[in-house]
């Protein structure tokens, strides 16, 4: 990954410290507020952004709700979408993420320090206890994001198919569910390349449990989904006319 070779070059005078100071942090989570915490890692993804030639261009905060205790389910195109949603969000959340992921360098002390859910999709069992876990902590006030669609889309801004599944902890919490969309996220890290790239985060209207109460699981992903998909073939079709003018 160029990318993250460029990342690390143009903060070498602070990434030995940074890096000390990620590994504590993700050793002694408690020690720290969760809001101390997330603008810590806050500043990492915005110094290694600015570094990696990565702007955030983010749409729609006012739809985040100000009370804590909803979710964000975005589509996933690769391992950069997490740190762009963090640059982009002010509030903390947390994620639950496959567990393939959590002893990915970087990512394994970013999910530590976010206290995030790892969910074995083999093991129907640990799968029904993380989202039981999950609905606890987004009652208590808890922040969460999955993403719907299981995994990685490797299509780039083509969503891939929203899973009902992914919904329940948000169901059973009946808490706002916001939609998010992100575009060319797959372009940081999933790329060989180390071109500037924009990766647009757009925070779509939440759904509230009175908006969905009455809708199965397959329902609000299938809407999810679609909400989504608009938003990203409306932004694409926005850059290709731009780039004419």
């Amino acid at each position: 990954m160029r990318r993250i070779l460029l990342m690390v070059l143009r903060n070498l005078l602070i990434v030995p410290e940074g890096w000390i100071k990620l590994c504590y942090r993700a050793s002694h989570v408690d020690k720290y507020t969760e809001e101390d915490n997330y603008e810590f890692l806050r500043w990492i993804v915005f110094r290694a952004n600015k570094g990696g030639n990565v702007t955030i261009d983010v749409h729609g905060q006012e739809n985040i709700p100000k009370q804590d205790g909803f979710m964000f389910f975005p589509n996933h195109q690769g391992l950069y979408d997490v740190l762009a949603i963090v640059e982009a969000c002010t509030h903390p959340f947390s994620v639950v993420a496959k567990k393939e992921v959590e002893n990915v360098p970087f990512l394994k002390q970013v999910f530590k320090i976010m206290k995030a859910f790892m969910i074995d999709r083999e093991d129907v069992r640990q799968a029904m206890k993380t989202i039981t876990s999950v609905t606890k902590e987004v009652v208590s006030g808890r922040n969460y994001l999955i993403f719907p669609e299981g995994t990685r889309s490797k299509n780039g801004n083509n969503v891939g198919s929203f899973k009902g599944g992914s919904f329940k902890a948000a169901t059973k919490a009946k808490c706002p569910i916001i939609p998010v969309a992100l575009v060319d996220s797959f372009k940081p890290f999933d790329t060989n390349s180390t071109r500037p790239v924009t990766v647009q985060v757009h925070f779509l209207k939440p759904m509230l449990y009175e908006d969905y109460k009455d809708m199965k699981t397959v329902e609000i992903a299938a809407a999810v989904e679609q909400q989504i998909q608009e938003t990203i073939n409306k932004n694409l079709t926005k850059e290709k006319v731009e780039e004419k003018c």
